[in-house]
């Protein structure tokens, strides 16, 4: 049984802070083949499909299609705000190695 991403109080409050619910959208977050190390993880806003992984908090969405999912196991998606920048990020305990740009990674 797979565990899914786990998504931070911190995360749904800047989905809030930003209005995404309030215009039907969610974070998307997903895991495409590509970047320097073979993965890369995807995030934008947009509409939820029906097989998402629906995961709700602060009346804010963050959905995971299923292909993504076994890729997410037990992941924390959290937003970061220090002097480099703003952005979600993500927490993987299954990334084996990833690159310094920090969207890229292996299994």
């Amino acid at each position: 049984m797979q565990l899914p991403p786990k998504v931070t109080e911190r995360a749904f409050a800047r989905l809030a802070e930003i209005g995404a619910g309030d215009q039907g959208q969610a974070l998307r977050v997903a895991v495409e083949g590509g970047g320097c190390s073979g993965f890369q993880y995807d995030i934008k806003l947009d509409a939820p499909e029906d097989e998402d992984l629906v995961l709700e908090g602060q009346g804010q969405k963050v959905v995971v299609d299923q292909v993504s999912l076994q890729f997410l196991e037990n992941a924390v998606i959290d937003f970061s705000d220090e002097l480099i920048g703003a952005r979600f990020v993500i927490e993987n305990p299954n990334v084996a190695s990833s690159c310094g740009c920090g969207t890229s990674f292996a299994m």
